[in-house]
């Protein structure tokens, strides 16, 4: 057999094999870019809401999304530059020494981090944004920041109250009145204040009562003369 016999045997073998492994490789690519595309979808959607479980669960898996292909080629250099932005501004979020000595200041710092992230996100997965516009290009309602801050609050209070450190407030304003019991109430005070004069209590001998302590007083008097 002739060498172009060989290279067509081969190429006949080879070709199936080439062919599934290009496939695989352009379905891993548009597997990569779209859960790159889920994150970056996710960070833009909840940038007013950066405490909700979706735009934590999307920065906890920068790491991965990013880590780079492993066959054929490393790490892209926007794979990395994302890795490095997220790597600064996780820092950020977890020195909790820096929150408590100027929450401002971290605050400003976090939300230019936050934005250096984005921006190499944007760039690695074929999305040009400005900075103002992934800064501020945000709608939040009024109503949201209030239904927040009244539900931290609560959690607030609702602590502090357990813990033992906010006590309950036992403040009566007033107590259900029978009209009935209240008037039978009104005319016992009325009648003992008759009765009752400068602390001492007013007593009325009826006639009766009188004619009958004067004969008990007679008869008294009669029975040892009689014996």
């Amino acid at each position: 057999m002739t060498v172009s016999d060989w290279m067509i045997i081969v190429a006949t073998l080879c070709g199936p094999i080439l062919a599934v492994q290009a496939q695989k490789a352009i379905e891993a690519a548009r597997e990569s870019r779209g859960q790159k595309s889920w994150v970056f979808h996710q960070l833009m959607a909840t940038r007013a809401a950066r405490l909700s479980p979706q735009h934590v669960q999307a920065l906890n898996t920068i790491d991965l999304t990013f880590y780079g292909r492993r066959r054929f080629r490393g790490r892209s250099e926007q794979e990395q530059s994302v890795l490095d932005r997220w790597k600064e501004y996780h820092d950020l979020l977890s020195d909790h020494g820096e929150r408590e000595k100027d929450i401002a200041a971290w605050f400003s710092k976090g939300d230019e981090l936050f934005v250096n992230l984005l921006e190499a996100i944007a760039k690695d997965v074929g999305y040009k944004f400005d900075r103002v516009q992934l800064r501020k290009g945000v709608y939040t309602p009024e109503a949201h920041n209030v239904l927040e801050s009244e539900h931290n609050q609560l959690r607030k209070l609702v602590i502090e109250t357990l813990n033992g450190d906010r006590p309950l407030r036992m403040d009566v304003v007033g107590f259900p009145v029978d009209e009935d019991a209240l008037k039978a109430q009104t005319a016992l005070s009325e009648r003992l204040a008759e009765v009752v004069v400068d602390g001492e209590v007013k007593v009325r001998v009826s006639a009766s009562a009188r004619k009958a302590n004067t004969r008990k007083a007679n008869q008294g008097k009669q029975a040892p003369a009689e014996a």
